[in-house]
């Protein structure tokens, strides 16, 4: 087996932007997940659309979508990117429909980039900022909201090809 090594240190140790002038640009697309737990007064705040600060939902997507772009403003070594698809789904999940039985909002990111390098980050950075986005609509009545399962679900495309979380 191959040794695997960092791509973001160099020989010296040093951090770096990894050189991907040499590659070929294909299409690559990256789906991750994030999960805000809540009260279920909260989520029905939410679900009802009688959350004081608006829709908490069209807001966390449009956040979502939003933060895909900024990726590389906030991920020092993260190449800038021409997304060609950022897509964030906000499915409320109520009493009894997750094994560890809590209730809030699952969020799902799709982001997509013809390109050189990978748009993990970017779908990663999605689904964070949806989720935070909750927390901050709704945190005047549940301060104890958590963010859980940030996570990558899929990757395909580039060298390496097709990755799936099993």
């Amino acid at each position: 087996m191959a040794e695997e090594k960092l791509t973001h240190i160099d020989e010296k140790g040093d951090v770096r932007m990894v050189d991907v002038s040499q590659k070929a640009d294909t299409e690559r697309i990256a789906v991750a997940e994030g999960f805000i737990s809540m009260k279920p007064e909260t989520l029905e705040l939410i679900t009802s659309g009688t959350a004081a600060k608006g829709d908490v939902l069209a807001c966390a997507r449009v956040a979502g979508g939003m933060a895909a772009k900024k990726t590389s403003e906030l991920i020092p070594m993260c190449h800038p990117l021409m997304i060609t698809k950022a897509k964030v789904s906000c499915e409320p999940i109520g009493a009894g429909e997750r094994e560890d039985g809590r209730v809030g909002i699952h969020i799902t990111t799709t982001c997509g980039v013809t390109g050189k390098t990978g748009i993990e980050m970017e779908a990663l950075t999605a689904a964070s900022v949806a989720c935070l986005t909750v927390y901050d609509m709704c945190k005047a009545v549940d301060r104890g909201m958590e963010i859980v399962d940030v996570r990558l679900l899929k990757k395909d495309g580039g060298k390496t090809g097709l990755w799936e979380r099993k």
